[in-house]
């Protein structure tokens, strides 16, 4: 790689997000928030903390206007942002053909945007660096090989092979969606065809610089890696970050009755009255809590009101409304929704709610 260049960073958010339907067919999945902050803003924060300035964001035309209002310039992060639209989902590597004129030649990070990782990036980078690789890719052992692209590699890290999903995987080495390449992989987009389901896909591009000579690494993850695309797995991501980032922290309106156990942050502007809280959790700014139990794992967004219910492990986006559920856990409720109770029987509701979705049980 040419030293001089410096690294760029390629995040990719597009896509329709058919996996978390009904809650996508009003916004962006890479905008769900987990712990009260978009999942783009954690791939941010990881790429400037390695210390990359200038980040190419590719968008949709569904969702592109979402994003762009709620990301913004990137100076929030100490990045520049430049979007870069997709008109449709044909692929990774079709992202990077998409992205071709802002990387140039340029050595880039590319990073799904609803994939979490518990680390930073930085030793990844470090290994491209000083390898003089043209890939470096990250790998998690997994159960499911079969679900994923899959690598076999030899006992130093050097990638042997890849192949996505395969039928008799080779190894339980899945990829994770974070990669590191030089220009050469231009070159082998370039050289390669469209799969079976019609789309450039990265493996693809990277099997072609492996058959070319060109030498691509692995790091194998050594901590938690969750692609959020669905529910139970955003579920697992709050429930993570609350667990291993946040701290107590009370800075609204609760009252005295009110009686807070554990990692519990409440933000300025909320109000909770008459409630038990039991960390780790967070209410969002303007956010109403009345007479309710929010158990841990729970994220309510800004603006939410909350009366006379219970509810655990669930992630409540903004503007929702909660009203006498006797139990509500596992759930993604979207903005704006409400579950209201009219009839009064005691059972535990497990719900996956779109944005301004009414729900009366």
């Amino acid at each position: 790689m040419a030293e001089e260049k410096r690294m760029k960073a390629l995040i990719l958010s597009g896509g329709k997000g058919t996996r978390l339907r009904p809650l996508t067919h009003t916004g962006a999945k890479q905008l769900v928030p987990i712990a009260n902050r978009p999942i783009l803003a954690y791939v941010l924060e990881n790429i400037a903390n390695a210390g990359i300035k200038e980040v190419g964001i590719i968008i949709s035309p569904e969702t592109g206007a979402e994003i762009k209002s709620t990301i913004g310039d990137g100076s929030r992060w100490g990045v520049s942002i430049r979007y870069i639209l997709q008109e449709e989902p044909k692929g990774l590597a079709h992202a990077v053909l998409v992205g071709k004129e802002f990387l140039g030649d340029s050595p880039f990070v590319m990073y799904l945007g609803d994939n979490l990782i518990g680390c930073g990036i930085e030793k990844f980078v470090e290994t491209f660096r000083t390898t003089g690789a043209d890939a470096v890719i990250l790998l998690k052992p997994v159960d499911n090989p079969q679900s994923f692209g899959v690598a076999e590699t030899d006992s130093t890290g050097r990638i042997l092979s890849l192949e996505e999903k395969p039928k008799n995987p080779k190894s339980n080495l899945a990829l994770v969606g974070i990669y590191i390449f030089s220009v050469e992989i231009h070159r082998a987009i370039s050289e390669i065809k469209p799969s079976a389901r019609g789309e450039l896909e990265i493996t693809d591009a990277i099997q072609r610089l492996i058959t070319v000579g060109r030498t691509v690494r692995s790091h194998i993850l050594d901590t938690w890696w969750l692609d959020t695309g669905k529910k139970d797995d955003l579920l697992a991501a709050n429930t993570i970050v609350l667990d291993e980032w946040f701290k107590r922290r009370i800075d609204g309106d609760v009252d005295s009755s009110t009686q807070i156990t554990g990692r519990v942050t409440v933000e300025k502007g909320a109000t909770v009255r008459g409630s038990t809280l039991r960390g780790p959790m967070v209410i969002g700014a303007g956010a109403v809590v009345e007479e309710s139990f929010i158990g841990p794992f729970t994220s309510i967004g800004a603006g939410t009101i909350i009366k006379k219910s219970i509810i655990e492990h669930s992630v409540i986006l903004a503007g929702a409304e909660i009203s006498h559920i006797d139990r509500l856990e596992d759930s993604l409720i979207g903005r704006n929704a409400k579950v209201v109770k009219c009839h009064f029987k005691h059972e535990a509701l497990r719900l996956m709610i779109g944005d301004d979705s009414v729900v009366e049980v």
